[in-house]
């Protein structure tokens, strides 16, 4: 059995982050795709290129990016797993500690909110849990481990 599962969360009463003036949050624009694809490919799971991709393709784009002095020091994404997920997120690990994640992920949520979703998916996690448990209250979903998700799909779960 793989490690870990799907957690959920509600988006009515989700907290308020601050980082530092110099950090930007904003939706990624499709024209900077590359850049953005880099970046997660220089530090993160190839697979999650792919739903970067998506979430970037999207009619608007569901993937928002952390940038200082123009270069991405994080990203993160909804929709592109399945409907209603949260993921994947990833800052640079040399800039972890400083609430990036935390300011990716509350800024996604609440698009996700925006768009009418009242609750939210974090698809397969394992290392993660205690973040998103202390952040925005995040529980397990009973049953959700990735044999029996969305991630069941996968060529290598067959």
């Amino acid at each position: 059995m793989l490690e870990g599962g799907d957690m959920i969360v509600s988006l009515y009463n989700l907290p308020e982050v601050e980082i530092s003036n110099f950090i930007r949050i904003k939706r990624a624009y499709v024209g900077d795709k590359e850049t953005i694809l880099r970046f997660v490919q220089a530090h993160f799971h190839r697979n999650w290129i792919y739903e970067v991709e998506c979430s970037l393709m999207q009619d608007v784009s569901k993937c928002f990016i952390a940038t200082e002095n123009g270069e991405v020091i994080g990203f993160a994404c909804f929709d592109s797993a399945a409907k209603g997920f949260f993921g994947p997120i990833g800052v640079d690990p040399k800039r972890r500690k400083e609430h990036i994640g935390t300011a990716l992920l509350i800024r996604t949520l609440n698009a996700m909110r925006e768009y009418g979703y009242g609750y939210a998916i974090i698809g397969w996690v394992n290392e993660a849990e205690m973040f998103y448990r202390k952040t925005v209250g995040a529980e397990f979903i009973k049953g959700g481990n990735p044999e029996k998700s969305v991630y069941s799909n996968l060529v290598f779960m067959k």
